[in-house]
């Protein structure tokens, strides 16, 4: 008994989560399910090369880009919707409506901190 009446006043002092939910956003992004998402997409959502090869377009040889997209300004709805769909490059981690919010209000953050120090 006296360890529980010890312990209880470190728990009301304690905080309430282990990690902020900016830091739980920011977790996600690097690694949401073994591959970060700022590898296609950048650091602040901005989009990112991910690789480049020669495509032979009207017997002239051309080099095409694969590029992650920039989600800095996509809505809410529009990350969920491109997370659950199957696409060809962007594999599919099946992320709850929670971790896809927490990545989402990362990178709104993320770029409101960047503007504002832009604008000092």
């Amino acid at each position: 008994m006296k360890k529980l009446i010890f312990l209880l006043p470190l728990t009301l002092l304690g905080q309430e989560d282990f990690i902020s939910a900016f830091e739980y956003g920011q977790m996600l992004y690097s690694n949401p399910r073994g591959i970060s998402c700022a590898q296609c997409h950048g650091a602040y959502g901005e989009g990112t090369s991910i690789a480049t090869y020669q495509d032979i377009v009207k017997d002239k040889p051309e080099t095409k880009v694969i590029k992650g997209a920039d989600i800095r300004y996509k809505t809410l709805e529009e990350i969920e919707d491109t997370v659950a769909r199957d696409h060809p490059i962007m594999p599919k981690y099946y992320l709850t409506h929670e971790e896809v919010k927490a990545i989402y209000n990362f990178i709104q953050e993320l770029n409101r901190k960047e503007k504002a120090k832009q604008q000092q």
